[in-house]
């Protein structure tokens, strides 16, 4: 990789309107063991990772209380505290873990006040920048749930409020309670089922933080739908995947995770790649 490797040609995005991000961030749920469960293979390796995507441009990272559960946010720490001044962390609470890929929603305000204030002991943070609020729990009134993050961003402990894997309608009943300023839906060009959800942020200026953005490697595999297209135009698959969500819309905020270097390096590569409106209709019919 040449030394103009970055992510900062993806542009910026303000989160909250007072947030300046990089728009090509990183997830850190590959980082923990399998099953999202325990530690990683690799801790050191881990641990580069992250240190090298800040030096590639990276200034957003996506994380969750949930991802091994406390390891990913351990990591973080390790790795990046203290923190430089451009570093935007945001974290989750309201799933809770039972063993590997065991996802159970608890949104119980108690709950999610406790995980805050855990979340701010192990990243290390006096404020989290955003917090989202991971699942709705269909057994606690929503007002409820969002209203405890409300309380919370009024006592100065988070910054922003988020909201993962919801519906229009659902953020516009969380809207009446707090300003919401992201989303995070599965979304990604074989998987639109949260367009409606992509098209209402849009509108309204809030930030769209896509999950699974490569659909977990099936469309950017050798010989998958993009490997023409991307030999075509002198990038790998992957990059193409991300260069579209990018193109999408200006408020897609594009989180790939990897626990390798080199993945990371390859996807950090999307951030060059500025798409034709034609190229972007030719993914869009590849889909």
């Amino acid at each position: 990789m040449t030394s103009t490797l970055s992510a900062t040609p993806s542009g910026t995005f303000q989160i909250g309107g007072d947030l300046p991000v990089v728009r090509l961030g990183y997830g850190t749920m590959q980082l923990t063991g399998e099953g999202v469960w325990g530690p990683p293979r690799d801790r050191d390796a881990a641990i580069a990772v992250l240190r090298r995507a800040v030096e590639l441009g990276v200034t957003f990272f996506d994380t969750a209380d949930s991802y091994g559960p406390e390891v990913a946010e351990d990591l973080l720490r390790e790795a990046l505290h203290p923190y430089a001044d451009d570093v935007v962390i945001a974290t989750k609470a309201g799933l809770t873990r039972q063993g590997p890929s065991v996802w159970t929603p608890v949104g119980r305000p108690a709950y999610l006040r406790q995980q805050a204030e855990l979340s701010l002991r192990r990243l290390g943070l006096e404020t989290i920048d955003l917090f989202q609020l991971h699942r709705i729990d269909p057994e606690v009134p929503l007002e409820d749930q969002v209203g405890e993050l409300k309380k919370l961003q009024d006592e100065g402990k988070i910054r922003h409020i988020g909201l993962s894997e919801v519906d229009v309608d659902q953020l516009k009943q969380a809207q009446q309670v707090a300003t919401i300023v992201t989303v995070q839906n599965l979304f990604n060009l074989t998987d639109r089922s949260a367009e409606q959800l992509l098209d209402y942020a849009t509108e309204q200026g809030i930030g769209f933080i896509p999950w699974f953005p490569l659909a977990t490697g099936n469309l950017v595999k050798d010989g998958g739908p993009l490997a023409d297209l991307a030999a075509e135009h002198g990038a790998t698959p992957s990059q193409l995947a991300l260069a579209w969500l990018l193109k999408r819309s200006p408020v897609m905020l594009p989180i790939p995770g990897t626990s390798s270097i080199e993945h990371l390096e390859d996807n950090i590569g999307a951030a060059g790649i500025e798409l034709t409106d034609e190229q972007f209709a030719a993914l869009d019919k590849i889909a």
